[in-house]
């Protein structure tokens, strides 16, 4: 008997690991910007993308670092002739590029977007000046203007502007004054994040040597207030720190059509491929990292080899419950027949239970098709995933 043939997979992350300096909250891997180390990149980030071309037709593609938009022209167009070359841009109805505003140029966006890129994420994070150095950005806020202007210029219809609240020093009158600007620049989505301090990261060090406090009080009122001005400015929420304009005749019951469609494969559970340094890999229930070194990244490549660091084959039911948790980021929460489809079973005891507890705190809504997180349940997204990821 013939096995049926196996679908390739529909979306690919790409990480760029190059900065023109390092932000004091990041802890994802980076390292500083350097000509010949970025051109090296280049060369073993085509031949990872020739290795993985076979089993990866895109419909989703997403540049994050890292800075991508820091590549120059000349490096672009060598990863993205080799893109269309591998026919792995020809499904691509969603593809997003990382921008940092002070890296963005008419040609950059221009070739982008002659390319075949539709989406850019604008890494904003504040438009306050003081915050802006706190976080150790290199943009100012009128490069965020004059940016966002030359992305709609070059034609990008789809642009995503990146936020962050319960910075160090930040009031809540500050936020409002971002949040207002912020939505008045008439993006099609909106993300914003709170503050997480990550060891290995310079704010994690200043709170540590007890330079300032966490305020989660006012770390609530300014989620609320995200949430709120939002919705406010035609915004749909639909996923804890993400909102997305409705194009003029959608469906309210629909996800709207300006959602992060990457995004909602990872949340839903589907497979992608990551590639380039520190990268992470999920597909059909083994998940990959890559060597996070740039160096030995590049050796691995020129070798002819995949630079994969660990393998982990997650079980059918660790997979679901892995899929349950990253489900309930998103308002919606999980459909019982919607689950059954996508992982093959049944919301197991252990689940229903840890729901009766979340519903008991007035964290989750339970109904006969469905469990999701209240509104204030939301808020402690990550708090009632780890219950579904421990059973």
């Amino acid at each position: 008997m013939q096995r049926p043939p196996v679908e390739p997979v529909k979306s690919l992350y790409v990480h760029v690991p190059f900065c023109a300096q390092k932000c004091s909250y990041c802890a994802f891997y980076s390292e500083a910007s350097n000509g010949e180390t970025i051109n090296a990149y280049v060369d073993a980030l085509v031949c990872e993308l020739e290795l993985v071309a076979q089993d990866c037709r895109p419909e989703t593609i997403f540049f994050g670092g890292g800075t991508p938009s820091l590549l120059n022209l000349r490096q672009w167009e060598k990863i993205l002739r080799a893109m269309q070359r591998l026919g792995l841009t020809e499904r691509a109805q969603e593809w997003t590029v990382e921008c940092n505003p002070a890296t963005v140029s008419d040609e950059k966006a221009r070739m982008l977007r002659d390319f075949g890129v539709n989406r850019v994420s604008m890494g904003v994070q504040s438009l306050d000046e003081q915050l802006l150095d706190r976080l150790g950005r290199v943009h100012s806020r009128e490069m965020v203007f004059k940016s966002f202007d030359i992305l709609r210029q070059a034609g990008f219809g789809n642009i995503n502007i990146d936020l962050m609240f319960a910075i160090p020093g930040q009031t809540l009158e500050v936020w409002r004054e971002t949040l207002r600007e912020a939505l008045e620049l008439g993006s099609e989505h909106l993300s914003s994040y709170e503050v997480i301090y990550e060891e290995d990261t310079a704010l994690y060090a200043q709170l540590q040597a007890g330079e300032f406090a966490v305020d989660e009080d006012l770390a609530c009122a300014m989620y609320e207030e995200l949430v709120t001005s939002s919705t406010q400015a035609g915004f749909t929420q639909y996923e804890v720190a993400n909102f997305a304009r409705r194009r003029p005749g959608e469906s309210d019951a629909d996800l709207p059509a300006r959602v992060c469609r990457h995004n909602v494969n990872y949340w839903r559970g589907g497979s992608f491929y990551g590639l380039g340094p520190s990268a992470t890999s999920y597909v059909r229930g083994e998940r990959t990292k890559n060597v996070a070194n740039t160096r030995f990244y590049c050796e691995r490549l020129a070798g002819g080899q995949r630079p994969i660091e660990s393998r982990e084959a997650l079980g059918p039911l660790a997979r679901a419950g892995e899929t349950a948790a990253f489900g309930l980021r998103m308002p919606r929460g999980w459909g019982f027949d919607e689950f059954r489809r996508i992982t093959g079973f049944e919301m197991q005891e252990e689940w229903r239970q840890e729901m009766n507890d979340l519903e008991a705190r007035g964290w989750g809504r339970i109904s006969n098709q469905r469990f999701q997180l209240t509104d204030h349940g939301l808020r402690f997204a990550d708090a009632a995933a780890e219950l579904f990821l421990r059973t």
